[in-house]
């Protein structure tokens, strides 16, 4: 179904629905849903009929293009088999397709009648009611000899079902009507009231107990009413219900006027939605008027929920995907533009068309393009958050509204472009249905929502703008509405791209700060990844490792890491110039602990290399605490087991907690180079230092100060007791080469001398 007829058949769908919702009357609703159909069809061929089957016979309802005198002459037509395509639909309960009625032998008794109104072909559908009785016919006659399409059947489909949800409403607001009317002939006469209620009316006293029952309709009922008489709520029910149901008794008897409750309740109809009336009634027994009690009268309004969620399911989602559709996404779309306004809460909104679908669709047909659709839905499920909401607007448009609370509009734009990299690289990936492999990429425009005073409208046609903008660059990227975002993104999404052929040719090394004592002796080194681009020159780490962790490439970048750290400790090894006690330290990001190939990768690298696990210190900061306490805690202790060293980087720079020295196996604390930096030679000027370095020796962990840059520093570290300092003014940053070299007895670095 292409994009203009899906427009139509949900507007279609929608004034349908509105005109049942507002009370017309049968007929008129009717008569539209003929109306739309054949202008859905589109041919001056097509005429479309319904009619509602009474007793054994089909009364004509609505045929606004049909000639007054043939639907008169069908009008009360016995329904059987071999009763034209209508009465033989009606009886057999089945769809039936009579492409030719001039050859078709359920025609033979109205083949001339019909022949006379010039119709050869009629496609008859049975209207079902929601208890899949047959309670009409719906169908499509053409002026010429015709089969139906898949698109025709689709759309018989949808009307059918209109259909019936307005006979069954029309039907409901009849028996409405004439229970009102019984109503006030029978007033003030509860029996009677009650006899012409399909509902159950109950008298309960003020402890609870049923003392009456009326209504012939036991399927609503809890028991049978002779075993309901004399019981209480509290041994009828469960104690959460029986306190509900006595709490709604006391109201009603502390009031005089109606009180009105919605619940469900397991019958022996099964679970009921019920709609109750609840009164104070007086003087109820002659013998006891003193007692007071109350009329509970239930009405089962199980269908009217259903119809009404039916309802609420048509105007609100796509019917295919069960997204929520433009209509749905412009509320939550307000909403999001209301909290930008009140609480300068930003959010974003992704424009998704997908590239190559209308090929598919077109070659393949529908039935494998709807099945492609829900596929890319499940997809995109995947990669999204339970709070965000993704829709349809029709065809193979999406939106995507994620949930970024408390966002500012700088973390909006990176957090809104990593999802929708996320999303190229998703469909990247072929798509397999039934065997088959199909590839379809994604164009994806941005806009921000960062102004209270714009719409939501133009939110969307920003979003859309800029996804026009992403299909003419070629497809399968991103454009942002704002010009100075997309120039962002399109050096982000040009980064993550290098990233990876970076790691294929070897442009990432291992770099090496040696650690010193107190006495100038090196005791160990951190090592430091740097990336040596081949146009860029080197680029440091906070310039690409959130691109990497984002891109899931920090894994990869680890393994080559780990590698070269062996590789260096092995020459070390090899030559005999290991220092005892000598160890280097990897840094460990929080998402490598969200992984847990991490431990297995560690002792298969150190088990190639030969390498002890005591020879390397995995490097860790408070983030990693906060974001995966219990599980990194457990990962670190059976690490240390092991043998490797635990050193907590920025202790103190975060949201710092003591108890994370309680849980977490650490062997050593880094003062972070921003209190190094801090340090003065007054009164107070190394309190923080002093009060980490107490901390640390309490708990029996080393401590390395790094970032010393200056004498003075030195100096002021030389009089605590640390284990040893990390800093350009100790040492730079060294290749492997010049690294190795400072320990097999090559140029050897000078550390100032310490006083």
């Amino acid at each position: 179904m292409n994009a203009t007829r899906y427009a139509a058949l949900l507007e279609a769908q929608q004034s349908v629905i509105e005109k049942i919702a507002l009370g017309n009357d049968l007929s008129s609703c009717l008569d539209l849903i003929c109306r739309r159909i054949e202008a859905i069809i589109d041919s001056p061929l097509v005429r479309s009929s319904i009619m509602i089957l009474v007793g054994d016979t089909l009364s004509h309802a609505a045929a606004p293009s049909l000639p007054a005198s043939y639907c008169s002459a069908v009008d009360g037509l016995a329904i059987g088999q071999g009763m034209g395509s209508c009465g033989t639909a009606a009886y057999t309960g089945d769809q039936i397709i009579v492409s030719d009625i001039g050859r078709d032998p359920l025609w033979r008794n109205f083949r001339d009648l019909a022949m006379e109104h010039d119709l050869h072909a009629c496609w008859s559908t049975p209207i079902r009611a929601s208890d899949d009785t047959v309670i009409g016919s719906f169908g499509i006659y053409y002026l010429e000899p015709k089969q139906p399409d898949p698109f025709h059947l689709q759309l018989i489909d949808r009307f059918t079902r209109l259909s019936s949800l307005a006979i069954e409403t029309d039907r409901a607001r009849q028996r409405e009507a004439q229970l009102t009317h019984r109503l006030e002939q029978a007033k003030g006469k509860l029996e009677a009231f009650i006899e012409v209620m399909p509902d159950v009316a109950l008298i309960i006293d003020e402890c609870g107990a049923c003392v009456d029952i009326y209504g012939a309709d036991t399927h609503l009922l809890l028991r049978s009413p002779a075993e309901l008489k004399g019981q209480t709520m509290q041994h009828l029910l469960s104690a959460a219900q029986a306190e509900y149901f006595m709490k709604v008794v006391k109201t009603a008897l502390s009031s005089t006027g109606v009180q009105l409750h919605e619940y469900t309740l397991p019958v022996q109809g099964g679970d009921m939605v019920f709609e109750a009336r609840v009164v104070r009634l007086d003087g109820y027994l002659e013998d006891k008027p003193e007692v007071a009690h109350v009329l509970w009268l239930a009405r089962d309004i199980t269908a009217r929920k259903r119809a009404d969620e039916q309802i609420e399911q048509l105007a609100f989602y796509d019917p295919l995907t069960a997204l929520p559709n433009r209509r749905l996404l412009k509320d939550r779309l307000q909403s999001a533009l209301d909290r930008a306004g009140r609480h300068h809460e930003y959010s974003a909104l992704l424009f998704l068309d997908l590239d190559g679908f209308k090929r598919i669709n077109d070659a393949l047909g529908h039935a494998v393009g709807d099945q492609l659709l829900c596929a890319v839905v499940k997809r995109l499920k995947s990669l999204l958050r339970e709070a965000d909401t993704l829709s349809r607007l029709g065809g193979d448009e999406f939106i995507i509204l994620p949930d970024l609370s408390h966002r500012q509009a700088g973390e909006v734009a990176d957090e809104v472009a990593s999802l929708a990299s996320k999303i190229l690289r998703a469909f990247s990936k072929t798509f397999e249905l039934e065997g088959n492999l199909y590839h379809v990429g994604v164009s994806i425009g941005i806009s921000l929502i960062d102004d209270a005073h714009n719409t939501a409208d133009r939110i969307i046609q920003q979003a859309d703008t800029a996804m026009y903008e992403a299909k003419k660059l070629g497809g399968s990227c991103l454009v942002f509405f704002e010009p100075e975002l997309q120039t962002a993104a399109d050096e982000r999404m040009q980064l993550e791209r290098e990233l990876g052929l970076a790691i294929t040719e070897g442009q990432f090394q291992a770099y090496f700060q040696p650690q010193f004592d107190l006495a100038g002796s090196q005791i160990g080194a951190e090592a430091l990844i740097r990336w040596q681009h081949p146009t860029r020159g080197l680029v440091l780490p906070d310039d690409f490792i959130p691109f990497a962790v984002q891109s899931d490439l920090i894994h990869q970048l680890h393994g080559l890491m780990l590698t070269q750290v062996c590789d260096v400790l092995a020459q070390l090894k090899k030559r005999h110039v290991l220092p005892a006690g000598f160890t280097i330290a990897l840094n460990i990001c929080p998402r490598q602990f969200r992984d847990h190939r991490l431990q297995e990768e560690l002792e298969k690298t150190l088990e190639t290399h030969g390498i002890l696990p005591a020879q390397i210190k995995l490097e860790i900061t408070e983030s990693l605490m906060v974001d995966t306490l219990q599980d990194a805690a457990e990962q670190l202790s059976s690490l240390r087991a092991m043998g490797f060293k635990v050193s907590l980087d920025d202790f103190g720079t975060g949201y710092s907690s003591l108890s994370y020295l309680q849980h977490f196996p650490l062997d050593e604390l880094k003062i972070d180079k921003s209190f190094v930096h801090a340090m003065h030679g007054g009164a107070g000027g190394t309190a923080i230092v002093d009060a980490v370095i107490a901390l640390a020796n309490q708990f029996g962990f080393s401590v390395i100060a790094e970032g010393v840059e200056s004498m003075e520093q030195i100096q002021l570290l030389h009089k605590k007791p640390i284990t040893g300092l990390q800093g350009f003014q100790t040492c730079k940053p060294l290749s492997a080469e010049a690294f190795l070299a400072t320990l097999t007895g090559g140029t050897q670095p000078e550390p100032e001398a310490i006083e």
